[in-house]
Order: C-alpha cells, then sequence, then structure tokens
C-alpha cells in the first residue's frame, strides 16, 4: 500500500497538465481555438473508446458478457442525461472568451471517473505482482492520462466551465483513481470481478460522449467557421496521438 498511493497521487497530478492555459501566451493561443481543441480531443476520446471496449471483450469470459456492458454504459449514460436538466456554466473571469456551447461536459466527467476506477483496480493489481510491474504500469497510466485530462481540460473550457473550475473539476475526478486502487489492493479478488462491467461502462461512456457532444461539436463549428479541413485535421491527430500513446504504454 505504501507503494500504491504515492503512484496514484502521481496520476491524479496528470490532470493538471491544463495548468498550461493559464499562462499569457498559451493561454489566449487556447481560447482562440478552443472548438478546434475540442476535434482534438474528440479523436483521443475516440480511441480511448476503442480500446476500453477492446480491454472489456479481451478480459471478458465470453464475447458477449463484455459486449454486454459496452451496451449498458452507452444506453445508461445516454438515458441519464435525456431526463437530466441541462446545467449552464459561467466564467469566473469578467468576460467572456467564446460563447457557451451544447456540450454537456457531465457526461465526459462522468465517463473518466468510470476510467479511473478501473485504472486504479488495475495498478493495484500491478502492484499486487510485483513493484517493478506495479511502477511500469503506473508510469503508462500516467502518460495515456496527460493525453486525456488535456483534452478534456479543452471539453470543459469550451462546455463553458473557467480555467480554474476545469482544473479542479479535472483533478477531483482523477481523485476516483484512489477507491480504485485501495480496493483493489485490499479486496483485489472481489474487485478484479468489476474489471469487466468498469471497461464496458467506460468504454459505451466514452462513445456517448464522442458521438453525441464532440463530433456533433466539430461539425456545427466546421460549419459555422468554414474551417472543415483544420476540424478534421485536429481529429485525425487527436486519434494519432493517442493511438502512438497506447502502443508505446500499453497495459
Amino acid at each position: 500500500m505504501i507503494e500504491i498511493f504515492p503512484y496514484a497521487v502521481l496520476i491524479m497530478f496528470a490532470s493538471l497538465v491544463g495548468v498550461f492555459s493559464v499562462w499569457r501566451r498559451a493561454g489566449r493561443v487556447v481560447e482562440r481555438h478552443l472548438s478546434l481543441l475540442v476535434s482534438f480531443s474528440a479523436g483521443v476520446f475516440l480511441v480511448i473508446a476503442y480500446q476500453l471496449g477492446i480491454e472489456a471483450l479481451e478480459h471478458s469470459h465470453t464475447f458477449r458478457f463484455g459486449l454486454l456492458w459496452i451496451i449498458i454504459g452507452v444506453l445508461t449514460v445516454w438515458l441519464l442525461f435525456k431526463f437530466l436538466p441541462s446545467s449552464h456554466h459561467h466564467h469566473d473571469e469578467t468576460l467572456e472568451t467564446h460563447p457557451h456551447s451544447r456540450l454537456d461536459a457531465r457526461r465526459i466527467m462522468v465517463s473518466d471517473a468510470l476510467h479511473n476506477l478501473g485504472d486504479g483496480i488495475f495498478l493495484a493489481a500491478s502492484f499486487a505482482a510485483g513493484s517493478s510491474l506495479g511502477i511500469v504500469a503506473a508510469l503508462s497510466i500516467f502518460v495515456h492520462e496527460l493525453v486525456q485530462e488535456m483534452s478534456e481540460f479543452f471539453v470543459l473550457r469550451q462546455a463553458g466551465y473557467s480555467a480554474r473550475s476545469a482544473l479542479v473539476l479535472n483533478f477531483a475526478i482523477s481523485a476516483t483513481i484512489l477507491p480504485g486502487a485501495l480496493g483493489g489492493f485490499f479486496l483485489l479478488e472481489n474487485f478484479e470481478i468489476l474489471e469487466v462491467p468498469l471497461l464496458g461502462l467506460a468504454s459505451g461512456a466514452f462513445l456517448v460522449v464522442v458521438f453525441h457532444d464532440l463530433i456533433p461539436h466539430s461539425v456545427r463549428a466546421s460549419r459555422h467557421s468554414r474551417f472543415y479541413w483544420r476540424h478534421l485535421l485536429l481529429f485525425l491527430i487527436g486519434v494519432v496521438s493517442m493511438s502512438i500513446v497506447n502502443i508505446l504504454t500499453a497495459h
């Protein structure tokens, strides 16, 4: 447990990667190109949804069981937010730097929380197998989180959250890795039963985020700005970037 906790906290700090946006020059660039960066995020989260789905199917005792949890994830998140009232967010800054969009950031936060729980269980299982394997697993998760959390930060900003609120929320959601890691450490056999359901639910939830929120947002933004190719290029860069990270740091 002494080893697991520091690495779990280190992974949590990857959520603060968006702090670069408070730098003057970087912040102005981010604010001017938020819609384009959401297209980048769509590519990143599409790869994450695919990878989580593949892992759910591979770790499931049957293909149907893994697929069932992915479908449950899609339906649960879609229905849950279909009947919840939309929330509105306001910037802390005096002046608005971009109009609020139709993005529902709550979906991505729920998806990420499920994903982080699964990462916590995976981290505990890795350290149970050996310290060296646990350290490699922790570094792998950390690199994944850097790209993912940056993408999530862009989405939260575009949805209307201030930079400070987005950073705080990202950090709070990343803390869900702790229950997964603690539960995995003390009740590893029981928590391993949750691995496939969590992978499937997270995959389905991210699919809803990508196809219901991010891609439609990018399409609307590209029509409005007539920057079709820029949005497509950023989307493809997101896909390629996360694919490379997956290849280099595969669980």
